[in-house]
């Protein structure tokens, strides 16, 4: 055994498993079932022109040495990216630890309580201190919460205001660069009209029906957002407030003030910069807006026993039910790092936060006064960490580079300054001698941090927050490692057992992967730092570019879209723009397969296109006739098609050439999601099949964890054509020479967990990519196989195989009174997390092992789907107490006093012997959905508020 190859530890099954798997399949070797499953008219030819396998030790010696090419300056430069302090509770028990990074999103919620609650408490905290009614459990980053905001306020206009067309949106000249660019990416495409503009001067008209404050601004300067709210609200214009998170403790809530909307981002509850991401972003607004919030709620119900349980509520705003109806195309949230800011709040506490808040503004504003006296005008009348000081900043900056201190130059006559809560004195004394050097003039050293106003007395904080117990009880470490450990053993995640997900592909992620992420060097680098600091993220960055470009078979990627949906909507931006250039400007079809996710036609109509429906054959491919009916009949406007490939239905569709050759006929481009790249990495590509855009799911394929719902990536890689259009962003260049608008508020989108797609590719290298694909395709079919008989699936390809993926049908069991959902229940007892469910097929269930799993685990998964198929074949549809129908079963059943069920305990709780040796229990019975639903609540409420009288 080669104690060196990283395949070796990332690939499950070893070479006399595959053989086993093999003659259990009917195939002699891997390479004949490949022949079997994939057309060969879309084979590669060749290897990928990448390199070879380095061992986990040669690649962390290697991403180590780049690490150190990284210049670490310290970093005032605020524009919504601070550094911070992580806790190391935190740091330790969530962010390094796959109890928590390897979960999946919480949609089973009888094995996501741990996860739920966390996620709760990180809801609560924002809606305490915005003081608005509902938030979300989380968004992307500041810049796209800020235009899921100005989405929401032109969706919920009044019945006047939509009849009369009302379009414009007013944003303040204080909001963020990068905010401004992305509300313009989104604007146009929809029918908004910017208006950007100084809010204390601007004279707001029944024109607008929205605004966007930034509180405090860009600049630091804390606005009047109290009396131009009323003002707005007294013209039936709604407000959006983006927040700095930490300036709320010490600032009065938006809400308190009327706001509408309001969106930030938790970075600064200390999660590293990371060069730009991932962070999580918040969205809080009212409850009359609950059924447009974009993203996920966290919600409280009951369980089948009434007791409290928690799950995501109103998941029929999800985008696979709303598809081209849907207000949002997000369908990832930042869920680890919402933990962790959660985290960061229950730790401090309101006691705690409130001392971070004023040591901040103290620390900023006895800079100021030392500024002063060295005789510089300091601008802003109001602030809480940020002062404009106006100086000679060619000669500042000068001199702060050569201590290695990074501040922000709006121009060359300003200097703005933001404090952090790891600034100290010593920090201050060193800023007060760069602009001594940088004047010629001297002052006194600061000895102490002194209190001195900077809020004015109508917008100081009077509101309570954090009063619920449990932001006031954790505040030793040993108190929140133990609260955290409580919660993460609520939780099933892959380090329990196999998440055999179909589409989202929850394969290992590598603890070599992962190690970088907490190294200093990668995670204190703010994104707009000049060109020549961040040298090792660039090399890393490129070279990812290169590589990811190398395997789908294009020219050049953008790695700016920081989830799937960014990046489905990023390449149907840069499609429009590449018709747009060539004066196409009517081509605004997007023909969508039935089947496909149903955030592309989401995406699409956010794009601004029109979405036509083609039909599936019976066999669950595109009807290639349907659709080449249909784009002749658009040929004339005919943008794009969306497709999946393999397809939705785990099948690798012959007629893909022929497809792809019909749209280029007509005159379209080809968008491929990329969701099911991990059944074609070595073995064909996007490039090859005719696509000329597609998004990747890093999160999916390269190896990121889903983190409990995120963090994601989701990069667009493009054919030549489309390479001039890649977006950029106005303080970083990046992009093509004619780049669409900022896709994500950061340059390069979440910089920091690249890193671990980065190894993965470098630790495979070009043989082990293949092999991991053929690994997953020779795993499903593996799966397939042993589950015939008791499973039919439903689709597969020419010569019975399937892909990486399968799905199986459930729907006759209707006739034993089981519907799909009693399985994915019951699977819990067995100590598994169901696959996919209701998708693409209702009824229906998607499997995808993925390459990482074991013969082991598989066979144990499968020995549980046969058991589970015997219990279904023993119920009937007139009686619902079955064993499938009460799952799951949690251990306060088992141990009560009285069993009443006909079926003894040992068969609900242990139905397989393997089960003992390592025995998950769901810390709640079924969840009731409705219920939450009808009772909305989605913070830490007292139990009187959700259960009934």
């Amino acid at each position: 055994m080669d104690t060196t190859s990283f395949a070796l530890r990332h690939i499950g099954p070893n070479s006399t498993e595959q053989q086993a798997m093999l003659d259990t399949i009917g195939v002699k070797d891997l390479e004949q079932l490949i022949t079997e499953t994939i057309p060969d008219n879309i084979r590669l030819e060749n290897d990928l022109d990448l390199d070879a396998a380095m061992s986990e030790q040669e690649y962390l010696t290697h991403i180590y040495k780049l690490s150190q090419l990284n210049k670490v300056y310290k970093s005032y430069i605020g524009l919504g990216y601070h550094p911070t302090n992580l806790p190391a509770v935190i740091q330790r028990n969530i962010l390094e630890n796959p109890g928590w990074y390897t979960a999946y999103t919480p949609y089973q919620a009888e094995i996501a309580q741990g996860r739920l609650e966390a996620l709760l408490n990180f809801q609560t905290m924002i809606i305490d201190l915005t003081g608005m009614e509902i938030a979300n459990a989380s968004l992307l980053d500041e810049s796209t919460a800020a235009a899921e905001a100005m989405g929401l306020l032109f969706a919920v206009r009044d019945r006047a205001q939509k009849k009369a067309n009302v379009n414009k949106f007013f944003v303040s000249d204080l909001v963020l660069p990068q905010t401004i660019a992305l509300l313009e990416t989104r604007a146009n495409p929809i029918g908004i009209e910017l208006v950007i503009g100084n809010e204390a001067e601007y004279n707001l008209s029944d024109e607008y029906f929205g605004a966007l404050l930034q509180y405090p601004g860009k600049n630091g300067q804390i606005t009047d957002i109290k009396s131009f709210i009323e003002q707005a609200n007294a013209k039936n214009i709604k407000v959006a407030v983006a927040a700095d998170i930490l300036s709320l403790v010490k600032l009065e809530a938006p809400g308190k003030f009327g706001a509408d909307v309001v969106v930030g981002t938790t970075q600064r509850f200390g999660i590293p910069m990371g060069y730009g991401g991932p962070h999580a972003a918040f969205f809080a607004t009212k409850e009359a807006y609950k059924r447009d919030v974009p993203g996920r709620i966290i919600g409280v119900t009951k369980d089948k026993n009434g007791n409290r349980a928690l799950r995501m509520a109103l998941q029929t705003r999800e985008q696979h039910i709303k598809r081209d109806k849907a207000t949002s195309n997000i369908c990832t949230a930042q869920v680890l790092l919402a933990v962790m800011a959660g985290m960061y709040a229950v730790y401090h506490g309101p006691k705690g936060l409130t001392f971070i808040a004023d040591k901040v503004k103290n620390s900023t504003s006895t800079l100021a006064n030392a500024l002063e006296k060295l005789g510089l005008e300091q601008v802003n009348s109001h602030y809480f960490d940020t002062l404009q000081i106006k100086t000679d900043a060619v000669k500042v900056k000068y001199e702060a580079e050569k201590r290695e201190v990074n501040f922000h130059y709006p121009d060359t006559n300003t200097v703005t300054i933001s404090i952090n809560e790891t600034t100290t004195i010593e920090d201050l004394n060193e800023i007060i001698s760069i602009f001594e050097n940088a004047t010629g003039n001297t002052t006194d050293k600061i000895a102490s941090i002194s209190h001195i106003k900077t809020i004015p007395d109508h917008l100081k904080r009077q509101s309570e927050f954090l009063t619920f117990e449990v932001f006031n009880t954790y505040h030793s470490e040993t108190e929140l490692m133990r609260y955290v450990k409580r919660l993460e053993r609520k939780d099933l995640a892959l380090n329990h057992s196999m998440i055999s997900l179909g589409s989202c592909t929850m394969k290992l992620n590598a603890a070599s992967e992962m190690l970088p992420l907490s190294w200093p060097n990668w995670g204190n680098i703010h994104p707009f730092v000049p060109a020549d600091q961040p040298i090792g993220y660039k090399l890393v960055l490129k070279e990812l570019e290169n590589q990811l470009s190398e395997i789908t078979g294009f020219a050049a990627t953008s790695l700016q879209p920081n989830s799937g949906a960014q990046g489905e909507f990023a390449g149907l931006m840069v499609i429009k723009a590449y018709h747009e250039s060539r004066g196409d400007h009517h081509r605004n079809i997007c023909l969508i397969p039935s089947s496909a996710h149903g955030t592309n036609p989401a995406s699409a109509v956010m794009a601004g296109m029109k979405v036509v429906v083609t039909k599936a054959s019976e066999n669950g491919n595109i009807d290639v006739e349907d659709l080449r009916e249909k784009a002749e009949l658009h040929k004339d406007n005919l943008s794009a098609i969306m497709v999946t490939y393999p397809s939705t239905h785990g099948v690798y569709e012959s007629a893909i050439k022929e497809i792809t050759q019909i749209i280029h006929d007509n005159g379209g481009q080809v968008y491929m999601d990329g969701a099911n790249m991990n059944a074609q990495v070595g073995l064909t590509n996007p490039g090859n099949i005719g696509a000329d855009v597609c998004h990747l799911n890093l999160h999916k394929t390269f190896a990121i964890p889903h983190g409990g719902g995120g963090p994601g990536v989701g990069p667009i890689c493009v054919a030549e054509q489309l390479v001039p259009f890649l977006p950029g962003n106005p303080i970083v260049k990046t992009g093509g020479h004619q780049a669409i608008s900022a896709i994500s508020g950061a340059p390069f989108g979440s910089s920091l967990v690249c890193l671990i797609s980065y190894g993965y590719i470098k630790m495979l290298g070009y043989r082990g990519l293949k092999k991991s694909t053929e690994i997953a395709i020779l795993n499903a079919n593996y799966i397939k196989e042993r589950l015939k008989g008791s499973y039919p699936t439903l689709y597969s390809g020419e010569m019975g195989r399937a892909a990486h993926e399968m799905i199986i049908d459930c729907r006759d069991f209707k006739a034993n009174g089981i519907e799909v959902t009693d399985i994915a229940k019951r699977l819990m007892d067995y100590g598994f997390h169901a696959p996919t469910v209701s998708f693409p097929v209702a009824g229906t269930m998607m499997i995808e092992p993925t390459e990482s799993e074991s013969k082991a685990e598989m066979d144990r998964f499968c020995d549980a789907m046969i058991s589970i198929r015997k219990e279904i074949d023993s119920s009937s549809k007139d009686e619902s107490n079955n064993i499938l129908k009460n799952a799951p079963h949690t251990l306060d059943m088992l141990t009560a006093d009285e069993w009443t069920l006909p079926y003894n305990r040992e068969a609900a709780a242990f139905p397989l012997d393997f089960v003992r040796d390592n025995k998950f229990w769901p810390s709640v019975r079924r969840v009731d959905d409705a219920y939450g639903d009808r009772n909305l609540i989605c913070s830490c409420a007292p139990i009187e508020d959700y259960m009934e009288a």
